[in-house]
């Protein structure tokens, strides 16, 4: 059996007719869905990590699902810091609440759990993870301990050497110590930071997908960082017994294709 699935960030849906950062983000998420109908109808599930509205809107949130009832597929949630949880919930239902308080899951699927974490916190940019939930993760990797586990949130915990570092997980050694109870840790993908990038961190491997809104380009020293409108991306993530691998799926893509 190998498992597959989508990984959608940063899709920062506004109400109809509005724009954010002179992107129809709505629009841009209906590609998204086209796309996961017409390359991806095997996939699994579809995994959306946060940053789900860019101002937390209710008709933003009513946007959101009206678009995402398209994709023939189960969809899991979790949340960024430009959501609001309240908001959310009143959208799409009070089960979406864990033991937590916040917006966890684990589901098991094809000999892999996966984990879903709410790393937002109301008033921040920055990710947490509470004591609570870091109790909820390591118990839920205790349950798996027998399979690979792949854990998905919106903020990166690893510093990738750029500007935005300053908004990341900025205590994160109590979620890299949970990740440390577990043998087998494939992956931990985010977005939040609008790029590509992976990492290998006190032994994990951390991915970060660009995800569907503004690109951001590394800075680097004299080179800023720019905005640009595209590539908007999904993560494709396929799961077998000894390997997991992420593809990069471009969707939205400023080059024109090769005959």
């Amino acid at each position: 059996m190998t498992l597959k699935f989508i990984v959608l960030s940063d899709l920062h849906v506004m109400p109809e007719g509005e724009l954010s950062m002179t992107l129809d983000t709505g629009a841009r998420l209906e590609q998204a869905v086209q796309t996961i109908a017409d390359r991806y109808q095997n996939v699994d599930f579809c995994v959306l990590a946060g940053d789900l509205t860019d101002l937390g809107q209710p008709a933003a949130y009513e946007r959101l699902k009206s678009l995402i009832d398209r994709i023939d597929i189960p969809v899991h949630l979790t949340l960024g810091n430009h959501d609001d949880r309240e908001t959310f919930l009143s959208v799409f239902g009070e089960e979406y609440v864990a033991e937590t308080g916040k917006i966890d899951k684990a589901l098991d699927s094809k000999g892999y759990r996966i984990i879903l974490l709410d790393s937002s916190e109301p008033g921040r940019v920055d990710g947490v993870l509470t004591e609570v939930q870091i109790a909820w993760l390591k118990a839920r990797l205790a349950e798996a301990s027998d399979r690979p586990v792949i854990v998905i949130l919106h903020h990166n915990a690893n510093a990738l050497q750029i500007i935005s570092d300053d908004i990341r997980i900025l205590d994160a050694e109590p979620f890299i110590a949970a990740l440390k109870t577990h043998p087998d840790i494939r992956q931990v993908i985010a977005g939040h930071v609008h790029l590509t990038s992976t990492a290998l961190w006190r032994g994990i491997p951390f991915t970060t997908l660009a995800g569907g809104h503004y690109y951001c380009t590394v800075d680097q020293d004299h080179v800023p960082m720019r905005r640009l409108s595209g590539p908007a991306q999904m993560a494709f993530v396929i799961g077998e017994e000894d390997q997991t691998t992420v593809h990069f799926d471009s969707y939205i893509d400023g080059n024109s294709e090769i005959a």
